[in-house]
């Protein structure tokens, strides 16, 4: 089997949530629990789920912004958590999800660009100003932008100007945490269909993360879905789509608007009950039990493992073992 080009094994991700008397950690948010994926070089996995499941705290993990609390990240094979090198930093790049926080107010389109290639001493110079002005029109902009503010640009706009910034080292993965979150509706086909091209022309590799599962399905290869911490379902898009098995999986595609009244009336909308639990103190078993209208004892019990089901297909539930 061809290797990954990335490779994430057990991965936790634990932030401090409460102090004794003597500043002691008593209580951890485990925003991460024990998570594993791989994804192939030239493929796109999506990664949905509800808000604070867990989604951007493990692509920020992965590119080291936080700092694992457990687990492996290989990249082409080597851990970048034991082994820090700085080209395999530069090999693995962000698009952050709001396109005006994440770029400095007070910096030039030429700067905020050109950054990443002073930091790696890749260009300097007429190649420098080269690379930049190649850099916006691969993205759809003019070069002539380049001396121009974040805030002279519409939030599409910046989005491609980061977009630029994070290809301007030739990367082989991008993690985009969710990219057209932010971005009126026709804005947002525009933008994914330029990471699309950006894809076939450079032989991108990319984590997509998003909300939009409509979106994920046109963009992704293969999907996970993320509840509380934990990959409950992992497929090919089209698998996932028709044929899923997780019931938190199940609730979240009936919940796609059908840009048809009749079909809309017809589907059957598959609600949870209750809250999402807090992911300080999860529930025993399946973290999904307590909103599950198809729980069983075993499921307080016994947390379900993410098995292969068949063809690809794993799921984290009692009910498909």
């Amino acid at each position: 089997m061809k290797q990954p080009l990335l490779n994430v094994q057990n991965l936790k991700k634990y932030f401090p949530a409460g102090t004794d008397i003597f500043g002691r950690t008593t209580s951890y948010l485990k925003a991460v629990d024990d998570i594993s994926f791989s994804i192939a070089k030239g493929e796109t996995l999506g990664l949905v789920g509800e808000s604070g499941c867990g989604k951007s705290t493990t692509g920020r993990t992965i590119i080291q912004l936080y700092k694992p609390t457990a687990g492996n990240i290989l990249f082409n094979g080597k851990n970048i958590i034991t082994h820090a090198d700085k080209n395999l930093c530069r090999n693995m790049q962000m698009i952050f999800q709001d396109p005006y926080a994440s770029l400095n107010p007070r910096m030039t389109v030429s700067d905020i660009i050109g950054e990443p290639l002073d930091i790696h001493k890749l260009t300097s110079g007429h190649e420098r100003t080269e690379r930049i002005c190649e850099l916006l029109e691969l993205v759809g902009l003019n070069k002539k932008y380049s001396n121009r503010f974040p805030h002279e640009f519409s939030g599409g706009q910046r989005q491609r100007i980061g977009i630029a910034r994070a290809l301007a080292v030739n990367p082989s993965l991008i993690i985009c945490d969710e990219p057209i979150s932010a971005l009126d509706v026709s804005i947002q086909a525009q933008i994914v269909n330029l990471l699309e091209t950006l894809q076939q022309e450079l032989g991108l590799t990319y984590l997509f993360i998003a909300h939009d599962l409509a979106m994920v399905k046109h963009i992704s290869n293969r999907v996970a879905v993320m509840y509380l911490g934990k990959i409950v379902e992992l497929a090919p898009a089209n698998e996932l789509y028709t044929n899923p098995q997780h019931p938190y999986t199940k609730a979240l595609l009936s919940a796609i608007p059908i840009p048809d009244p009749a079909k809309t009336a017809m589907n059957q909308k598959t609600k949870l009950i209750g809250d999402v639990p807090s992911p300080i103190n999860p529930p025993s078993g399946c973290r999904f039990y307590t909103r599950c209208a198809y729980a069983k004892p075993i499921c307080a019990d016994q947390e379900p493992l993410l098995s292969d089901i068949g063809a690809g297909h794993l799921a984290a539930c009692h009910l498909t073992t």
